[in-house]
């Protein structure tokens, strides 16, 4: 089975876009992509330089166009095709399994870049790789420095972000190790700090029409794969808060059987996360066109069809930092929709609530339990998504 992959801010380069340009059609669709966007795309992916392009404004709608141009090049994909993107290319995964429109996508996107490059001028903030360590020394750590985790990537790769001065602390008070590596990021992305961007988009997304999808489709929260159009939208609205699952979509493509995976442009990153974690999958990131004779041969190798790709559970997660309540009503039967525990913010009570029926499995934190956001929080049983 194949799963089609679109990659996160921080994977464009200076110049990307310019073998792609003779294919035909692509400058028409790039074209109408930035005017969706409010950007011309082309000019940012061929004549714009790194430093410019690393404005998280123009960096995020760039890498999404990027990748729904280069799936536009994928022939004869099989019916059971599952995607998948990381942070900003869930927008391009959620539009390539039918969720969102292209147009739709890019301008939400647009929206959320924008958004996120206001709320990154104050307080100043960024982001720092952890490489090694203890994984419970390398959350100490990070909840000692005043940090959010912000990405969990991969087994002993997680990113962490805040505030210049939490960060400064992290850098001080390194957990035993580790190395830490700070990213070219201008912002402390998928965490509290976001909360205004979060709004930009939760306001820009009500004027969109999400239809469920047409494929499978693995979330960034918590790797699950989601059978709604609205559940899809209220995450790609919530994930700018929300630590960014990595590690979950990965054990999500492995459980459900997938044996290739092909990252769309600009391609690289993902593809040495699946190389290193799912080492049995055959992965290929698709750089120029020159990729694509490989990737039409990935696709007829690897088309098989998929009759069950549900998970036996679901996992609940933190919307946000916060303090845990636990529900009493869930020692019988979920419905979906109902409450299974409270996370109560500086400023708001959020509610997490089970997204199908079932029942709940174990608890992964005690009442009363500071949580950050993305932190799991409970199993609950699911009903197979097929």
């Amino acid at each position: 089975m194949l799963a089609i992959l679109a990659p996160g801010q921080g994977a464009q380069r200076e110049g990307f876009l310019s073998p792609w340009l003779s294919l035909a059609g692509v400058s028409e669709q790039l074209a109408e992509l930035s005017d969706a966007a409010g950007i011309d795309l082309i000019a940012a992916g061929t004549t714009m330089s790194d430093a410019e392009i690393t404005d998280t404004a123009i960096a995020q709608p760039l890498i999404v166009a990027a990748s729904l141009m280069s799936a536009g090049q994928l022939q004869n994909l099989p019916r059971a095709t599952v995607f998948a993107g990381h942070s900003v290319g869930e927008f391009a995964a959620s539009a390539l399994a039918g969720v969102l429109t292209p147009r739709d996508a890019v301008s939400l996107v647009a929206t959320r870049g924008t958004a996120m490059a206001q709320a990154s001028a104050s307080p100043l903030g960024g982001m720092t790789a952890i490489l090694g360590g203890d994984a419970g020394e390398v959350a100490a750590a990070i909840e000692a420095a005043g940090a959010y985790v912000a990405n969990h990537n991969a087994k002993g790769q997680v990113v962490a972000a805040g505030t210049a001065e939490s960060l400064e602390r992290l850098a001080a008070a390194p957990p035993a190790g580790a190395r830490l590596r700070p990213l070219a990021v201008a912002g402390a992305f998928h965490t509290d700090l976001m909360a205004p961007a979060r709004a930009a988009i939760a306001t820009a997304a009500r004027n969109v029409t999400a239809s469920d999808p047409v494929a499978g489709v693995v979330s960034n929260a918590d790797g699950a794969l989601v059978s709604s159009g609205t559940e899809m939208l209220d995450r790609l609205v919530a994930q700018v808060c929300a630590a960014v699952r990595w590690d979950l979509c990965m054990q999500t493509l492995g459980s459900i059987g997938v044996t290739a995976t092909i990252e769309l442009a600009p391609a690289g990153t993902l593809t040495a996360l699946i190389r290193r974690e799912l080492p049995d999958v055959t992965a290929l990131a698709l750089r120029t066109p020159e990729d694509l004779e490989g990737a039409a041969a990935l696709i007829d190798e690897h088309g098989a069809e998929l009759t069950d790709i549900g998970l036996p559970w679901q996992l609940l997660v933190a919307p946000a930092r916060g303090t845990v309540s636990l529900v009493d009503a869930t020692d019988g039967p979920l419905a979906a929709g109902d409450v299974v525990v409270r996370v109560t913010t500086h400023t708001e009570d959020l509610e997490v609530r089970a997204e199908r029926a079932g029942h709940l499995v174990e608890w992964l934190v005690q009442d009363g339990d500071p949580v950050n956001a993305g932190q799991p929080l409970a199993r609950v049983s699911a009903e197979v998504f097929a």
